[in-house]
């Protein structure tokens, strides 16, 4: 079966697609990348996703248009991903854009994503699933994070295995699935990984980033500022737990500055966050005695942040990326929704419920048809009229 897999995350820069073909040899689902590809968002659409999230207030129109318009983006990502393919697929995956999730007193209420899940499938002609996280809310989850139900996969202990292992992923947000012998599946969003140095970027230096961390390899961390940074609740409130950018934006950084009360030079800004990143990451790594860290995501491409990473493991933890098991740094969770699609397409769960909190397994998503003859369900004629019956 082959499936295409779409992903625009929390730093909402880009689609990330990819092509994978599934194949099934006895307990073991194969998957075989068949093509990635990141097409950036042009800073209007990147101007106009930030002008609806948390803090700034918005108006039903501007999600409606917002809506449409990432529809339309979506499709020709999808594409992309069935030249990919070679032609043909089965099936589309497209989550769409978060731009709201709903936390309220450590309880998940509800979740938005935009991107017209109708305009992906009219534009390629073949079933799309989207709204993959309402199902795991709708069962008392936190919808978030889906990746580890790929991570427990990919990261499945062989015979022997005695060490847990974990998997990170440093995109907006930085959430790592833990995986160990005979002990469910942990996994949940550690806090900010890109968020807050993208908004710092996008405020003190008019760039979306700060490219390979070269203005914070400049700077000098700031004591004051990072223990006002980890005096954050979030960090220490025990999974299962979710955040987005409904915490973590440039508001955020606007009010440890007030409460710090002096400047702080850009560059000392800049590293002091990679180090946040860093620090509450190799907390939670410890924390589980992990022997292994698989990394991915934007974050990698960041030598500053990992390096930072590595003088913590201290020899504790040995960090490697996702490309060395075969699956694409930049791409790893654009397969992993292909891999929910997969799994949805065969009725089976996508949620983990050790991971989300969730009271059972949810199978995720909703299946939006290219037309009559979808083949998820039986086929019928269409009907002439329709007739009340008491």
């Amino acid at each position: 079966m082959k499936i295409v897999g779409l992903m625009s995350g929390t730093s909402y820069d880009a689609v990330d697609v990819v092509a994978a073909e599934f194949t099934v040899e006895g307990d073991t689902l194969w998957l075989r990348p068949l093509g990635h590809r990141s097409l950036d968002h042009d800073e209007e659409l990147r101007a106009e996703i930030g002008a609806v999230l948390p803090p700034a207030a918005t108006t039903i129109e501007a999600v409606c248009r917002l809506d449409n318009r990432l529809g339309a983006v979506f499709a020709e990502a999808a594409v992309v991903g069935v030249e990919l393919a070679g032609g043909v697929v089965d099936a589309v995956v497209s989550p769409g854009q978060t731009v709201f999730h709903w936390v309220d007193g450590g309880v998940v209420r509800g979740t938005l994503q935009l991107g017209s899940v109708a305009r992906v499938a009219a534009r390629v002609g073949v079933p799309v699933l989207g709204d993959l996280r309402t199902a795991d809310v709708v069962a008392g989850g936190q919808g978030a994070p889906l990746v580890p139900a790929f991570d427990a996969l990919l990261l499945a202990p062989e015979a022997g295995d005695t060490a847990p292992r974990a998997a990170l992923n440093l995109g907006g947000i930085a959430n790592i699935t833990v995986v160990a012998p005979h002990a469910p599946v942990l996994g949940y969003d550690v806090g900010p990984a890109n968020a807050l140095l993208d908004a710092a970027a996008r405020r003190f230096l008019d760039r979306p980033c700060d490219l390979d961390g070269a203005v914070a390899a400049t700077g000098r961390v700031h004591p004051g500022l990072l223990d006002l940074l980890l005096a954050e609740p979030y960090y220490a409130a025990p999974p299962p737990k979710s955040t987005g950018k409904e915490l973590f934006h440039g508001g955020y950084l606007d009010d440890r500055f007030a409460a710090l009360g002096e400047p702080v030079p850009v560059e000392d800004l800049l590293a002091t966050l990679t180090v946040l990143t860093a620090e509450t990451v190799a907390a939670e790594c410890a924390r589980h005695q992990v022997t292994e860290v698989v990394a991915a995501g934007g974050g990698v491409r960041n030598p500053t942040l990992m390096s930072r990473l590595a003088e913590l493991a201290g020899g504790r933890w040995r960090l490697r990326a996702t490309d060395e098991l075969g699956v694409p740094t930049q791409a790893k969770e654009a397969y992993a929704f292909a891999l929910l699609g997969w799994l949805s397409w065969h009725g089976l769960p996508g949620a983990l419920p050790s991971v989300t909190g969730a009271t059972r397994a949810a199978v995720l998503g909703s299946w939006t048809p290219a037309g009559p003859a979808y083949r998820g369900g039986p086929a019928v004629p269409p009907p002439r009229r329709l007739r009340m019956r008491s």
